[in-house]
């Protein structure tokens, strides 16, 4: 014969574990929404996967060794934009430099763009900081309108410090464009 008193504690029993297996759903739910930014804030406190840094000017002023700054642009297939990147600058790391990207509007209506960007090699990220860049908003170009672009940057004086990179001589800041779409679309 089964022991009656034993039942209402193995209904507890279960219970408990489903309330265990429900916290651990929702919590699985939730890291996968958190990854994205999450990730997003590592890459930008770290500067993996080339994600530069923001600043508001150069604290730590110009050291003697130079750097070249390449710049290059591409447009995804959903933006009717012609990009002209920058010229490469060649300066001493830590001086501020202001170059320009020009964007002009191939087709016959509004268009709203933006960019997003990343630095080569991945490593410099860290280094490279933008004090005003036009990729923070999105740009819309009337049709056939020109716009100029500025970027304002520095190389973080710190680079030199970095003996993995006593090598490098070239960074690449590259911005690949996209359409944004309107609520209306």
């Amino acid at each position: 014969m089964t022991d009656l008193a034993l039942i209402p504690e193995h209904g507890g029993r279960n219970r408990r574990v489903a309330l265990v297996l429900g916290i651990v759903v929702v919590t699985m739910i939730g890291a996968a929404y958190a990854a994205v930014p999450l990730y997003a804030l590592f890459c930008k406190l770290t500067g993996l996967d080339g994600t530069t840094q923001v600043a508001s000017g150069n604290p730590k002023g110009v050291i003697d060794r130079q750097m070249t700054v390449r710049f290059d642009s591409n447009v995804e297939g959903g933006l009717a934009w012609t990009v002209t990147p920058a010229r490469p600058v060649t300066d001493k790391i830590g001086a501020v430099e202001t170059v320009v990207y020009i964007a002009r509007n191939d087709t016959d209506r509004a268009i709203t763009g933006q960019a997003i960007f990343n630095v080569t090699p991945e490593q410099t990220g860290i280094y490279f900081n933008k004090i005003e860049c036009f990729c923070f908003t999105e740009q819309t170009l009337q049709p056939g309108e020109t716009a100029e672009m500025p970027v304002t940057f520095f190389v973080d004086p710190d680079i030199a410090g970095d003996r993995n990179l006593d090598t490098i001589r070239d960074i690449t800041l590259s911005y690949t464009f996209y359409a944004v779409q309107s609520e209306g679309s």
